[in-house]
């Protein structure tokens, strides 16, 4: 009787994912993980279809964004932030625009068809489309 009364006080933890979304009016469907890199790593400005991307990130320091790029190419935010100064300097691409918080890039996402950008599924609300999702963190 107490193993079951400390099993149900024992919090539920839910497994959050890590979702990379567009608007839901984007004509994108999903995308593959080759896709979102080439996007998010400036080797790319148009989604596979044709359209130009318009790629958002998270401001510096976010844990989303550690989690995201550690995923994406196993990489630290030092080390993405040395490659796109890398890129900069040689003038081959711009990196993604940023964001201030979670609800700044929803705004921007849900206000062009063009937007990409990745949340935290706990951050997942209406107007958004995922159309890629990383393994559970």
């Amino acid at each position: 009787m107490v193993l079951l009364t400390l099993i149900y006080l024992l919090p539920t933890v839910v497994a959050e994912e890590l979702l990379v979304v567009v608007s839901e009016g984007s004509r994108v469907e999903s995308l593959t993980k080759g896709e979102v890199v080439d996007l998010f790593m400036g080797r790319y400005v148009t989604f596979p279809n044709g359209d130009k991307a318009r790629v958002f990130d998270l401001a510096s320091k976010s844990k989303t964004k550690g989690q995201f790029y550690k995923l994406l190419v196993n990489r630290t935010e030092a080390q993405v932030n040395a490659y796109w100064a890398r890129l900069l300097f040689s003038g081959r691409s711009v990196p993604p625009e940023e964001a201030d918080s979670p609800e700044a890039l929803i705004t921007q996402i849900q206000q062009t068809d063009l937007a990409i950008g990745y949340i935290s599924s706990q951050d997942l609300t209406e107007g958004l489309k995922v159309v890629y999702r990383f393994e559970t963190f």
